[in-house]
């Protein structure tokens, strides 16, 4: 059962970081952000990037003026901790 949970959490956050992926791919493109797939990423996505966005505007470092989006990179490396939280969980106390 706890193998079969760690597998569920590799996938889902593999699905994770491939949707982020491909909305930084899809971001660099003249793609149409109201076709059905694209909107379906940015719906999928917006509530893990958005909150860590806001966060890096309020923060001294950010700002309006920010040329970059790091949200995503901060975005991967959130997922992999809470990846790594939850894995470590599951195999030590279950």
């Amino acid at each position: 059962m706890v193998l079969i949970l760690i597998i569920s959490i590799d996938y889902f956050t593999m699905f994770l970081r491939y949707l982020i992926f491909a909305r930084i791919i899809i971001s660099w493109l003249p793609i149409d952000r109201g076709g059905p797939i694209v909107s379906t990423i940015y719906s999928l996505t917006e509530p893990i990037l958005y909150p860590i966005r806001n966060a890096i505007q309020k923060s001294p470092l950010g700002g309006p003026g920010m040329m970059l989006d790091f949200s995503p990179i901060i975005a991967f490396l959130l997922i992999q901790v809470v990846r790594s939280i939850l894995q470590n969980f599951l195999i030590n106390f279950l």
